[in-house]
């Protein structure tokens, strides 16, 4: 219980793997795939390890990659359903291209 409250969440750019990962206790959580292009980073897939399930990961995970593309200078296209539903939210919509 007190145990996810001081719980953290890491989110790193994998770019060798192209993706960003997610890690808690240096444990790989989740990750979200990535390919870029023109100025654009396409999110292809997210997945969150069922061990880590219902604690944010996959909120956290997103929400993070896309600040550090937006951050970079890039647009986002969503193609994972989950990132599709993330970037709905008004601080990511001005920045995705469909």
């Amino acid at each position: 219980m007190s145990e996810q409250q001081s719980e953290q969440i890491e989110v790193v750019d994998n770019a060798a793997a192209t993706r960003y990962e997610a890690r808690i206790d240096g444990a790989l959580a989740g990750f979200a795939d990535y390919r870029d292009a023109e100025g654009v980073r396409a999110f292809t897939h997210t997945e969150v390890d069922s061990a880590f399930g219902g604690r944010g990961v996959g909120s956290t995970l997103v929400d993070e990659a896309m600040r550090a593309t937006i951050a970079e200078g890039k647009r986002i296209k969503p193609i994972c359903s989950f990132v599709v539903a993330r970037s709905a939210a008004d601080e990511f919509a001005a920045h995705v291209v469909h």
